[in-house]
């Protein structure tokens, strides 16, 4: 099986972000960069497909150079070779960005295409969507089990396909079948998260990154006005009355108004 594992790097969860100052971004220059998290689940699970049914794993980002690193990081992992699609808009939606990567994936032939469910910095979880319609591939998303039967890759002329179990709301699940190749976007959790080895990381060193510019870039379907830091305010409120009635009116808060019950 060729696997291809889409990677975005984003700003690390604990820095305090400061915003660039058209307050339409982030100050990149001060910001410190790690692999997205549900990301790392997709590289996981391609990793553990492939130690199974055999085949490579392809990582693939797009961004600015310093995205060589989390593709670095995904080499020294396991995977065995990455693409880099150059481009310098760091703050790209979904749509410019599955666009780019599709481009760059089309020659690649791939059986299984897979992503995080969402990025932590944007958290838009279009970009797996998009990119499966770019590439006129099947799709699932929010999935919590990977079933493969690659039989059209051993030569058995029987075609491939994958079985996947989507998670649901209100602690439902759904398992769905589907042709190969595919594109299926990937929930954190899914699997116990490997790190990179001494002898890995040295390995990477040697393994292709192979750097791509998009022929055209595509147009941006989303516009930022604005953004700005959430404000942390404290308000305290009393409850009179009897204590069974103060904590009556408790409990219709915090189900009402508050909604953590």
């Amino acid at each position: 099986m060729k696997i291809a594992v889409c990677l975005k790097q984003v700003p690390t969860r604990d820095w305090q972000p400061r915003l660039d100052d058209a307050k339409t971004w982030i100050r990149e220059q001060d910001a410190t960069f790690e692999m997205n998290e549900p990301d790392a689940y997709a590289l996981e699970e391609g990793l553990r497909l492939k130690e199974k049914h055999g085949g490579e794993v392809v990582v693939c980002s797009l961004g600015p150079a310093r995205v060589a690193q989390v593709l670095r990081e995904a080499l020294a992992r396991g995977a065995d070779r990455a693409i880099h699609v150059q481009s310098d808009a760091s703050s790209a939606d979904a749509f410019v960005v599955a666009s780019s990567l599709a481009e760059a994936m089309k020659s690649e032939q791939l059986d299984l295409v897979l992503t995080g469910l969402q990025s932590d910095d944007q958290g838009f979880g279009q970009t797996g969507v998009i990119l499966a319609e770019k590439l006129g591939l099947p799709h699932a998303t929010i999935i919590m089990d990977v079933q493969v039967n690659p039989d059209a890759d051993r030569g058995t002329g029987a075609p491939g396909v994958v079985k996947v179990k989507r998670e649901l709301e209100g602690g439902w699940f759904q398992w769905v079948t589907m042709p190969l190749p595919a594109v299926l976007t990937i929930q954190s959790g899914i699997n116990q998260l490997r790190y990179a080895t001494l002898k890995g990381i040295m390995a990477a060193k040697k393994k292709e990154i192979k750097a791509v510019t998009p022929a055209a870039a595509a147009d941006s379907k989303i516009k930022v006005a604005a953004l700005y830091v959430p404000e942390k305010t404290k308000r305290t409120q009393l409850i009179d009355g009897t204590p069974a009635a103060a904590a009556k009116e408790l409990v219709r808060r915090l189900r009402e108004e508050a909604r953590v019950i």
